[in-house]
């Protein structure tokens, strides 16, 4: 999976880059066949924010955002909504993939 990062007036260590990547390649574990993903970290005044684009073929953009004084708990929380849109994801297909072999069911 290729990671992609970007800085808009931001300086960003090699150690939150690195945290990033971690925590990004753990969260497409869970997400079947995720290509890629898109890293940004944004400053504006006292306000740092990190948005995370995961990209995934026949599915849509799942896009997350944090918000903090500083780049690790904005880090966390981009993360923390990542992995709640993850989870509803294999949550509905599943439930889809389950609904014909119910109807079915139904009909004998």
């Amino acid at each position: 999976m290729e990671i992609i990062f970007h800085a808009h007036h931001a300086n960003i260590s090699d150690r939150m880059r690195r945290r990033a990547e971690t925590a990004v390649r753990a969260a497409a574990a869970r997400m079947s066949r995720a290509v890629d993903a898109i890293i940004r970290f944004e400053q504006d005044g006292p306000v740092k924010r990190v948005e995370i684009v995961l990209h995934a073929p026949r599915s849509r953009n799942l896009i997350a955002q944090g918000e903090a004084k500083f780049y690790g708990p904005a880090l966390g929380t981009a993360m923390d909504r990542l992995t709640t849109q993850i989870r509803r994801l294999r949550v509905t297909r599943r439930s889809a993939q389950r609904a014909p072999s119910l109807e079915k069911a139904a009909r004998a």
